[in-house]
């Protein structure tokens, strides 16, 4: 039987992230289970970098996905790592108590923490960033940093079992580094 990864994403998720992530893991040897709030097909939108603006531009035309499971179906013990997708999806996410309990007890369990783009803002909101240096999409850097965190610009940043990455454009340097880690035991 592989191991699994659980990828964290809903409604507004980035497309191309969440699709890239699924991908790669199952390239890899990976059980991906996709969990969202319900068990349905996921509204997914595209983040994409414009000349002439001050942030990313979204567009809801991203690949839909089907989700495998509910939060409330998830047992973090089934898995060794968990990946929080960013794009829209992070900001009504960070107010789901289980989505925060899940986190909190990959990390109890001392499971790999993996979160890309605004997902940082599901970390920052279950208490697992004080005191980690960590990377995520600049204008999320605040939510982290009120949360303790010391943000660094750079495509990849591993911090003990959090492992964290600006966008989908860095996702070659952020997925050298999550298979790094996943080929080495976790540390507490």
């Amino acid at each position: 039987m592989s191991q699994k990864i659980l990828i964290i994403v809903g409604d507004g998720g980035e497309s191309y992230e969440t699709w890239y992530a699924v991908h790669r893991f199952q390239e890899a040897g990976y059980t991906t289970v996709v969990a969202a709030p319900s068990k349905r097909r996921l509204h997914l939108v595209i983040h994409d970098f414009e000349p002439g603006w001050d942030t990313y531009m979204e567009r809801p035309d991203g690949y839909a996905m089907d989700a495998d499971a509910t939060f409330e179906d998830v047992n973090p013990k089934d898995f060794v790592a968990v990946l929080c997708i960013g794009g829209r999806s992070p900001e009504y996410l960070r107010n789901n108590k289980r989505v925060l309990d899940i986190l909190r007890e990959f990390d109890r369990l001392g499971k790999w923490l993996f979160a890309i783009c605004h997902g940082v803002q599901l970390m920052a909101a279950a208490g697992l960033v004080k005191g980690k240096k960590l990377t995520c999409y600049e204008q999320v850097k605040l939510d982290a940093e009120v949360m303790g965190a010391t943000w660094v610009r750079a495509e990849s940043v591993r911090d003990g079992r959090l492992l964290t990455s600006p966008t989908w454009r860095e996702h070659p340097a952020f997925y050298r580094d999550v298979f790094v880690a996943l080929n080495e035991q976790a540390p507490s």
